[in-house]
C-alpha cells in the first residue's frame, strides 16, 4: 500500500481550530471535539493528581471540555506556542483556579451536551499509574504521551487488519515494544513460516509505519508541522 505521507501536515485539526476563532464553523467545531475526545485523558489525570477525587475530577473535567467547546478559552492561544497539549493544560489551570466555586457546583456538562467519555476506564488507567510522586504537570505530560501512543499503536492495527495483516501484525507488535535486539527475529519467523530474512524486513517496515504515524498523530495538534520533531523529543522525554 503507497502512502503519501508528503503533504499530510498541510492542514492539521489545530490549525483548522485555530483559523476558526471568533467565529463558528462546522469544521472546526468538528476538529475540536476530536480533540478533545482524544487526549482528554491527560487532564482527568492532572485534576486527580491535584488532589480531586474520581466523582470531583469526572465534573470539572467534563465541566471544562463544556466551556471550551463553547468557545470561551480560545483566546490568547499564542502564549501556548501553538500546540495544544500546552494549551489544554494553561486552560484547565486557569479554569481550575477561576471557576472553582462555580464549576464544582455544576451539574456534569454544564448545561451542555458533553462529550461520551469513559470514566471507568479512566479511573483504572489513573490507579494502574506508577505511585510515584511525580508532579500533576509532569503526570499530564506522561498520560499526553502514553494517549499518543495508544492511539498510533491502533491505526498500526487497523492498517494492517484492512490489508489482511492481522496476524503478521500480532507477531510483530512487540519488536515496537522492546530494544533493537530483545526478541528473537529466528522465533518470530518461525512462528510466521517466514524466512527470518522477509521478518527483519517486515520489522523495519513496521517501525518505519509507527515513526511515520507517530509524526502525523503529533502534528495534528500543533499550528506549525514543523514543531513536530520538537514535539516527539518532548514525549519521549515525558516517558523517560
Amino acid at each position: 500500500m503507497t502512502r503519501d505521507t508528503g503533504t499530510i501536515f498541510a492542514t492539521t485539526r489545530w490549525t483548522v481550530v485555530l483559523a476558526a476563532r471568533g467565529r463558528n464553523t462546522p469544521q472546526a467545531d468538528v476538529a475540536l471535539e476530536e480533540l478533545c475526545r482524544t487526549y482528554w485523558y491527560p487532564l482527568y489525570a492532572y485534576v486527580r493528581r491535584q488532589g480531586h477525587s474520581r466523582e470531583d475530577a469526572e465534573d470539572l473535567t467534563q465541566a471544562f471540555f463544556a466551556r471550551l467547546l463553547e468557545k470561551n478559552y480560545l483566546e490568547g492561544i499564542s502564549s501556548t506556542g501553538g500546540k495544544f497539549r500546552a494549551f489544554l493544560l494553561v486552560a484547565v489551570k486557569r479554569f481550575l483556579a477561576n471557576e472553582w466555586d462555580r464549576a464544582n457546583c455544576q451539574k456534569r456538562g454544564g448545561g451542555v451536551a458533553p462529550l461520551s467519555l469513559d470514566w471507568q476506564d479512566a479511573d483504572t488507567r489513573y490507579k494502574i499509574d506508577p505511585p510515584d510522586a511525580v508532579s500533576p504537570d509532569k503526570l499530564y505530560d506522561r498520560a499526553w504521551a502514553i494517549t499518543v501512543l495508544e492511539h498510533v499503536i491502533i491505526r498500526l492495527q487497523d492498517e494492517h487488519a484492512a490489508d489482511g495483516k492481522a496476524a503478521l501484525y500480532a507477531q510483530l507488535k512487540p519488536f515496537l515494544m522492546a530494544g533493537k535486539d530483545a526478541l528473537s527475529y529466528g522465533q518470530a519467523a518461525t512462528a510466521l513460516q517466514m524466512p527470518e530474512g522477509t521478518v527483519r524486513v517486515a520489522v523495519h517496515r513496521l517501525r518505519r509505519r509507527y515513526r511515520e504515524l507517530l509524526r502525523e498523530e503529533i502534528a495534528q495538534t500543533l499550528s506549525d508541522p514543523t514543531l513536530a520533531d520538537e514535539e516527539m523529543q518532548s514525549l519521549f522525554a515525558a516517558l523517560s
